[in-house]
């Protein structure tokens, strides 16, 4: 095998071996956030990390398994609805944060006390509501909050979902 004809095969462990890389960092930082600065996540955020621990998840098996052409594609198939289901989660987030303050939800149960006191159904509408501590600004850079900077990462992780299916790497 020459440098040429192992190229792709590298060039494809680094690309979902990077997208797990990103996805762990961004869980560093929630934990970072919640433990060291102290800021309590929303129902919102714990649907976020979730959709993130999803993605990155799916990235390892991917860097793991280095797959070939229909598995790589398979993989960039079960990134691209988890990203796009993260990025609607963030988006709504956003568009609570983005409220008036007399418009946003008003503080509700934490989503231990949801999932205790509510059957599944109920918990996951009372979530997508949101709470008051959704509405929340408590972090922001750049002039975005932490699920503005989420959202961004889901979309990225969606183009590179589609990257994985319908882009050529030259086989592995």
């Amino acid at each position: 095998m020459n440098l040429q004809e192992s190229l792709p095969l590298m060039s494809q462990r680094i690309i979902f071996l990077g997208g797990f890389l990103i996805c762990a960092g961004l869980m560093g930082a929630a934990l970072f956030f919640q433990y060291v600065m102290n800021l309590e996540p929303c129902p919102l955020c714990i649907f976020q990390r979730i959709f993130v621990i999803v993605i990155g998840l799916v990235l390892l098996a991917g860097a793991l398994h280095n797959p070939e052409t229909l598995g790589r594609r398979v993989y960039g198939g079960l990134t691209v609805p988890a990203a796009a289901l993260g990025a609607g989660v963030a988006g709504r987030h956003v568009w609570i944060q983005n409220l008036p303050f007399d418009q946003q939800p008003g503080c509700g149960y934490s989503l231990n006390d949801m999932l205790e006191s509510f059957p599944l159904q109920k918990t996951l509408k009372l979530v997508f509501e949101g709470s008051g501590g959704c509405g929340q600004v408590l972090w922001s850079f750049l002039g975005l909050s932490m699920p503005g900077w989420v959202l961004l990462f889901f979309l990225g992780f969606t183009v590179l979902g589609f990257l994985l299916i319908f882009s050529r790497f030259g086989g592995r």
